[in-house]
């Protein structure tokens, strides 16, 4: 595909180029990626800036996004990329693997900088919801800070780089200029913009930011960060739509496989002896499996894999506190999102009554969750949120586009976001292609399926 970058694209790429660290403090779905990855090309092959490139990214990203989205475009696809995933044998062996671009999962950066040392080979580094790195007490912040002599170029990405208040800038900002802006010492820093606010006897709860602090420490990063706010000048759609590749672990590969195959087989000879609901049977039975779990002919439910539910989670977490209208497909994803939100320590409903709407539009709901045929008409939600998290996909277009309507409708005031988790590699990205054409949905599930039949029975011919 070829990539025409929109105006504010073309504006991030340019300062990336120019300047060597710098913060791109964008919402999700405005294409953080391909554009790092557009001005990563321009730097390595075209001005010879750099030789190694580390992107530092939460798990799931690290194992999909970056890597499919570099295969995506056409001008991307030349760079090399891997891994460093799994084992610390496997870990090693992708660090020795030669490559343009080194994709590491956040949690394993004090192992990275540890087995390097002072041989740190990477001249630029990416820090994919840079966010994660918010806390000065960290270690993660600690052993990427004490690299900071080996990188010359850093670029961090997120939507929200201070989700609990202006403090979780400092740690961020302080990766990109070493103290500069807004001080060497977080103490500094602290007690220049904040006073302290609740207190015990000897204990200080929390600080709240001394009058005009916003103002002033936006004026003093806004030179290295595009922020949030670019958004007032930048030309953006109304409505953004956003893929996350779910990559299966080898587990789930392998019993997606085997029960596709199974019910694949199972099927007529004759394609057009097919009916659409037998069709529609192993097309819910494969949506269920990329999903997570599935359910047997006694209706119990069987939990595959985990891999959707953990994307899901770094989804969450990287909206950092905003409000998210959650659509699942199965009952078993139901319970199984749920019991996974117990964890986390926000404020989940289920939306069941107007009480449960009332309070969303009020923004007394952190995740609010429901199925599509149950919100797709009649309901307003567009005061209480503007991201929809779509876990598992309908091929109903029409259901699909009544329920995002929930939230991009007249009265919302923000760019609305349909985020969309889809298993790489199975039925979720046929559903996900068929929804992107619009036209005559369930033709295209029919053609797309016996697309897959025919692969399946070849490879078993074969």
């Amino acid at each position: 595909m070829e990539f025409k970058p929109h105006a504010y694209q073309a504006h991030c790429i340019e300062k990336i180029l120019e300047i060597n660290k710098i913060g791109l403090f964008l919402d999700m779905g405005l294409g953080k990626t391909v554009t790092t990855l557009t001005a990563v090309k321009e730097l390595k092959y075209n001005r010879f800036l750099v030789r190694k490139v580390l992107v530092i990214a939460p798990k799931k990203v690290a194992e999909g996004t970056w890597t499919k989205e570099k295969d995506k475009w056409e001008h991307t696809k030349m760079l090399r990329v891997s891994q460093v995933l799994g084992s610390q044998i496997k870990r090693i062996r992708a660090l020795n693997t030669p490559a343009d671009i080194y994709i590491i999962n956040r949690e394993n950066v004090c192992w990275l900088v540890d087995y390097y040392k002072q041989a740190w080979p990477f001249d630029m580094v990416i820090v994919d919801e840079s966010s994660s790195f918010k806390s000065h007490k960290a270690k993660r912040f600690k052993a990427l800070a004490s690299m900071s002599g080996h990188i010359n170029r850093m670029v961090e990405l997120t939507g929200t780089p201070s989700p609990n208040g202006l403090e979780d800038l400092w740690s961020q900002i302080f990766l990109l200029d070493g103290g500069e802006r807004l001080g060497r010492r977080y103490t500094q820093f602290r007690e220049r913009y904040f006073d302290p606010g609740d207190r015990g006897q000897n204990v200080i709860y929390n600080y709240k930011a001394k009058p005009g602090t916003e103002e002033s420490i936006l004026e003093k990063i806004s030179d290295i960060c595009i922020s949030m706010k670019t958004e007032d000048y930048l030309q953006l759609p109304d409505i953004i739509y956003h893929q996350i590749p779910v990559t299966l672990d080898v587990k789930a590969e392998k019993a997606y496989r085997e029960l596709e195959r199974k019910m694949v087989l199972a099927l007529p000879e004759d394609e057009e002896e097919i009916s659409v609901t037998s069709a529609a049977a192993l097309s819910n039975k494969l949506l269920q499996l990329s999903n997570g779990a599935i359910y047997d002919e006694d209706h119990e439910v069987h939990e595959i894999h985990g891999c959707k539910i953990e994307a899901f989670l770094e989804l969450i977490e990287s909206l950092n506190g905003k409000s998210v209208l959650v659509f699942y497909n199965f009952q078993h994803d139901r319970v199984r999102i749920l019991k996974a939100l117990e964890k986390l320590k926000l404020r989940v409903r289920e939306l069941k009554t107007i009480e449960d709407e009332d309070a969303w539009n009020r923004h007394e709901v952190d995740v609010l969750l429901t199925h599509p045929a149950s919100s797709a008409y009649g309901l307003n939600l567009q005061q209480g949120g503007n991201h929809v998290i779509w876990f598992g996909l309908t091929w109903n277009y029409e259901l699909y586009t009544q329920a995002n309507k929930r939230l991009h409708r007249q009265g919302q005031e923000e760019k609305v976001i349909i985020h969309h988790l889809v298993c790489s590699g199975t039925r979720d990205e046929d559903v996900m292609l068929a929804l992107e054409k619009k036209e005559d949905v369930q033709n295209w599930v029919m053609e797309s399926l016996k697309a897959r039949i025919r692969k399946i029975r070849q490879e078993g011919i074969m």
